[in-house]
């Protein structure tokens, strides 16, 4: 039996996968990361099909954020969850991004060693935002009632912004 609902879910600065978490094994991150090297730049929303599995992803200043769905969830739902999850990693991480430090996300107050390069960074991450990833996902498996309104208000905002910027 194949995986559905949300399958597997990544936070990326570049190609740099920060914090990531799946319930399931597959090669799903592995796909993911290809996905993620040949995202165009010419927009802020991505989909992309395989298997029965949608790769949807969200971009935002430099940041990627990924969830894996089975085909049979559409787009809508998804995206809600990214959205959740882009406004979860803003909350968390919006001081150290706005800072003039010399990597957005390192910790202000550990000394600078070797070690502290943008790998050690991404598995920091991993181990704070990983969880948050992980309720983030249960949350919106657990209540897809609250996520298809959610998701048909955001259509609805967005038909009212259109109408709005066409008048």
């Amino acid at each position: 039996m194949s995986p559905k609902g949300l399958i597997y879910s990544f936070v990326a600065k570049g190609t740099v996968v920060l914090a990531e978490h799946t319930p399931y094994s597959g090669n799903f991150s592995t796909i993911a990361v290809q996905c993620l090297q040949k995202l165009p730049s010419n927009s802020s929303k991505y989909t992309y099909s395989c298997d029965g599995h949608t790769f949807n992803f969200l971009l935002d200043d430099g940041f990627v954020f990924l969830v894996v769905a089975d085909e049979s969830m559409g787009r809508s739902i998804p995206f809600v969850f990214l959205d959740r999850v882009k406004e979860d990693f803003k909350k968390c991480y919006s001081d150290r991004l706005k800072s003039d430090s010399l990597h957005p996300l390192a910790d202000a107050d550990e000394e600078d060693d070797l070690f502290e390069d943008r790998f050690s960074i991404a598995y920091n991450l991993d181990r704070e935002f990983g969880p948050k990833l992980k309720e983030q996902m249960d949350y919106c498996m657990s209540h897809p009632e609250e996520m298809n309104k959610l998701s048909k208000l955001r259509a609805q905002i967005t038909e009212v912004k259109g109408i709005m910027m066409d008048n």
